[in-house]
């Protein structure tokens, strides 16, 4: 749906800019790249296990094996902030691996990686005892898709992949940098401007929030090449000379009619963040779109949904509304 400004809406943003502020200096609930309030485990039976020893130890992913047995078309889902160890919280609160197998896509959920941005880091983190360091874009094009060739038969190249918050500027990195591998990315509710003035404090604040995590022992100090390269932004040629197909999405930080009515301070606070960093996230989106539309790149697929915050049911309607897309994009070559 197309953005439609309304005067009505400018208290909304000033309020909502004051809750983003509140969310850096105070990281509660909610945080500023992660994955929205967390809702109790709902394991599916219908997935499967698929362990994969890597050099960060062995790694679960949960797998839905597409409806008419293919193993030609697959995607990655991945996490945001706060993702957990038992579960990919695209199965905690969606069911978007069933519904995407169903559309006879192979869905592999990744398990873990807490504020790991999916990439591979320079060191292990000081502040919170980390012995092992992460490797996550190792594990992801090395390490995982071999696995499922050798084991499963999934093709691994012309891959999906597919990320919310912290995973969405990870979607559009792996994209950026394997592009044999990913010929389709989807950013839902990224961050996509890092190099934007006070999103890298900000993202340091939230990896302390989620886990005491050291954004110097991912990237560097602030100034480092590696902030850049992993800068959606910055590397947005990439994605255009690679001719990858993208879906890019943000809302506008303002709640869905018939949902769920906030309860008590903690409800109200989250609400608020979410709406908060919504706002944030679409600004982001907005700078990514007006910098593809300035060097020409015709590849992507904008969704600005007209309600939605940082919560998981948005999320979940992005799934449903790419599915097509996605679906005539992965896989062998027509």
């Amino acid at each position: 749906m197309r953005y439609r400004g309304s005067g009505r809406m400018s208290g909304w943003v000033r309020r909502t800019a004051a809750a983003l502020a509140l969310a850096v200096a105070v990281p509660l609930g909610v945080t500023m790249v992660g994955g929205g309030a967390t809702a109790s485990a709902a394991f599916d039976p219908a997935a499967e296990d698929f362990w994969v020893d890597s050099s960060m130890g062995p790694i679960k992913s949960r797998i839905w094996r597409a409806a008419d047995g293919n193993t030609e078309r697959v995607v990655y889902l991945l996490d945001g902030l706060r993702a957990q160890n038992d579960l990919n919280g695209w199965e905690i609160n969606t069911d978007a691996g069933d519904f995407l197998s169903k559309w006879n896509i192979n869905v592999v959920q990744p398990v873990g990686g807490q504020s790991s941005f999916y990439t591979d880091w320079l060191n292990t983190s000081n502040l919170n005892g980390q012995e092992t360091k992460y490797m996550w874009e190792t594990f992801l094009t090395e390490e995982l898709p071999t696995a499922l060739n050798e084991r499963l038969g999934f093709q691994s190249t012309r891959n999906g992949v597919i990320g919310l918050s912290m995973g969405g500027s990870a979607a559009l990195t792996l994209a950026a940098y394997h592009p044999e591998q990913f010929n389709y990315a989807g950013s839902l509710s990224g961050y996509l401007n890092i190099s934007a003035p006070g999103m890298r404090e900000a993202i340091r604040l939230a990896m302390l929030d989620a886990g005491r995590y050291n954004v110097d022992a991912m990237w560097g100090p602030p100034w480092s090449k590696a902030w850049l390269r992993n800068d959606p932004f910055v590397f947005a040629d990439k994605l255009r000379d690679n001719g990858t197909r993208l879906w890019v999405s943000a809302a506008n930080g303002i709640p869905a009619k018939g949902g769920p009515a906030p309860s008590g301070f903690m409800d109200v606070f989250n609400a608020s963040t979410g709406a908060a960093l919504e706002v944030l996230s679409r600004a982001n989106t907005r700078a990514f779109q007006i910098k593809m539309a300035a060097i020409g790149a015709d590849n992507v697929t904008y969704s600005f949904p007209s309600r939605g915050i940082h919560a998981w049911r948005y999320w979940q309607d992005q799934i449903y509304d790419l599915a097509g897309d996605l679906s005539s994009t992965i896989g062998p070559q027509p």
